[in-house]
């Protein structure tokens, strides 16, 4: 019986959060944090990542965040690969 009422209880709860998502939505608003980083700030780190000018850790301290919030800028679909560190050869 309690697990009843608990189940019903939580599916109001989602309701009603849901709704008043879609409210909030109607009038423009959207859920999450705002970007660290301007678009263009971003659009200016994804150039000079692209053209090697400057490390991502150049990049971070430029506009003083860290190396991840450059990378989650930067746009997987045009971000040229850097070469792998080269390991040093096993010894026999």
């Amino acid at each position: 019986m309690l697990s009843v009422l608990a189940e019903l209880q939580r599916e109001l709860i989602v309701a009603n959060t849901n709704d008043g998502l879609a409210s909030a939505r109607a009038r423009g608003r959207v859920g999450g944090r705002r970007p660290k980083l301007t678009a263009d700030q971003a659009e200016l780190a994804q150039q000079l990542y692209d053209a090697r000018e400057k490390t991502v850790q150049q990049i971070a301290d430029m506009f003083n965040v860290p190396r991840s919030t450059v990378y989650g800028h930067l746009d997987k679909t045009k971000t040229v690969p850097r070469q792998p560190k080269k390991t040093a050869a096993a010894k026999p």
